[in-house]
């Protein structure tokens, strides 16, 4: 006997058809749901990259207990845009679930074709960037590198490609002496330029900011991260040893919650391992 929708969508053990037929039923135009029904590409988009982000959160976080549903969460943008795609004729979930695996099988020539895998991490990685440039074809160096990337995520990643063709400063003193710059630069426009003027100088000095983090080995959207993170738990201590006291932040003043905020820093460093 052949299963029925409510069959499959009802299935626990359902796996990815499950999900897509419940995809497939949310946007039935008589009979699904009007919220799903009226979504377009552009508008899920924001969502697609939230999920990602609380994908990265709960790694971040270690909360290993969250990681299979914001993993589910994030499935869910993908067959959404595949049923879309689908829907329009353009393309539907095997082409994606096609398109991903042939270039796996063609980025990995060591593991999949005759190559020796006897190679190391970082060969393998100048490798990978090699097969990619080809699959792009001819090109601007900088072409490809996504709009919607984190900006200083982007950042990084057209440096990089920038400095595969040697437009590189060659240490990390050069790097800071330019920080120093844009630092003064800064400085200036806050003083004698327009709005429009600041905020450009200001994105120099966070494009330099990034290029740093790339010269030391640092993923600086893990560094800010990890900055707001600690940030957050320290605020949150200020709070709570303000409400001790019966008072908020509000009814606090800058003198008295810096002074806090020392005490937070002191337990930190308290807490730090030898």
């Amino acid at each position: 006997m052949a299963l029925t929708s409510d069959d499959v969508v009802r299935d626990p053990n359902g796996g990815i058809e499950r999900l897509r037929e419940i995809m497939r039923r949310l946007r039935d135009k008589n009979t699904g749901c009007p919220w799903d029904i009226e979504q377009t590409f552009a508008t899920i988009a924001p969502y697609t990259i939230e999920e990602a982000h609380e994908v990265a959160d709960a790694i971040e976080r270690q909360a290993w207990g969250e990681l299979p549903a914001e993993l589910g969460d994030l499935l869910l943008q993908v067959v959404f845009h595949a049923q879309m795609a689908e829907e329009a004729g353009m393309f539907g979930f095997d082409d994606v679930a096609r398109a991903i695996s042939d270039k796996m099988l063609a980025r990995h020539p060591h593991v999949f074709g005759a190559e020796n895998r006897d190679k190391s991490a970082a060969q393998q990685t100048a490798d990978w960037e090699k097969i990619k440039a080809v699959e792009r074809g001819p090109s601007r160096v900088l072409d490809g590198v996504a709009l919607g990337l984190p900006a200083l995520t982007r950042a990084v990643k057209l440096q990089k490609r920038a400095a595969r063709v040697g437009f590189d400063w060659p240490t990390t003193d050069e790097v800071l002496d330019k920080l120093r710059e844009e630092m003064a630069e800064l400085v200036e426009a806050r003083d004698t330029l327009t709005e429009v003027e600041v905020i450009e100088e200001m994105g120099d000095l966070l494009f330099v900011m990034a290029n740093l983090a790339r010269h030391m080995g640092v993923d600086p959207e893990a560094a800010l991260r990890g900055a707001s993170a600690k940030f957050q738990r320290r605020f949150g201590k200020i709070e709570d040893w303000l409400a001790e006291s019966g008072k908020t932040p509000a009814q606090s003043d800058l003198a008295e919650m810096d002074a806090l905020w020392n005490r937070a820093r002191a337990e930190d460093k308290l807490k730090k391992p030898e």
